[in-house]
């Protein structure tokens, strides 16, 4: 016989099966029961697959050096470009300046053609000076200006020939003006 008691507390857990004469057996039978899925569960394989792993880390690298180099190749383009445009327009400026002091020279504008001289050479020079120097020289006829020589100084050569029939080639030497930043007729030899 057995005796019943008052009824207790409702569990606040679902009985497992073989607990309180549920079918499948009795409590202590067949040991602990298994555990619930979730935490704990063992994963179906026992390290991270590292499969491809490398090869995303190569063009991962491949990929930034591909970008490192086109920015520092295009940065050296760009100066590159810069240089020769630079030099291009100094060559201009210099050839526009000799053709504007030959023109002056030859058409006897010797106000202009003094105007482009240096500094130097109107502080040794004044302008009726230059004017008297320049009508006892002989008389230009034409003249071609050829592209400057770009150093430490720009060199421009021009074949200069004369009204008797002479031929000359004079080397015009040109130097930048610090305040307003164009070339001036710095000597002629």
């Amino acid at each position: 016989m057995t005796i019943s008691g008052p009824p207790g507390p409702p569990s606040p857990y679902p009985a497992f099966p073989g607990q309180h004469g549920e079918a499948g057996g009795q409590v202590g039978a067949g040991g602990p029961p298994p555990p619930p899925p979730g935490p704990g569960v063992a994963p179906p394989f026992a390290a991270p697959p590292t499969e491809g792993r490398s090869l995303r880390l190569w063009l991962g690298l491949g990929a930034g050096a591909l970008a490192v180099l086109l920015c520092c190749g295009g940065g050296g383009a760009a100066l590159v470009g810069l240089v020769i445009a630079g030099s291009q327009a100094v060559n201009e400026q210099a050839r526009a300046v000799t053709g504007d002091y030959f023109s002056a020279l030859r058409t006897k504008n010797y106000n202009k053609a003094y105007g482009l001289l240096c500094e130097d050479q109107q502080v040794r020079e004044s302008p009726s000076e230059f004017e008297r120097r320049i009508s006892a020289e002989p008389e230009i006829a034409s003249y071609r200006v050829q592209d400057a020589r770009v150093g430490a100084e720009v060199v421009v050569p021009v074949d200069v020939t004369f009204t008797g029939g002479g031929q000359e080639l004079e080397e015009v030497t040109l130097v930048q003006d610090g305040r307003t930043g164009t070339l001036e007729v710095c000597g002629v030899g």
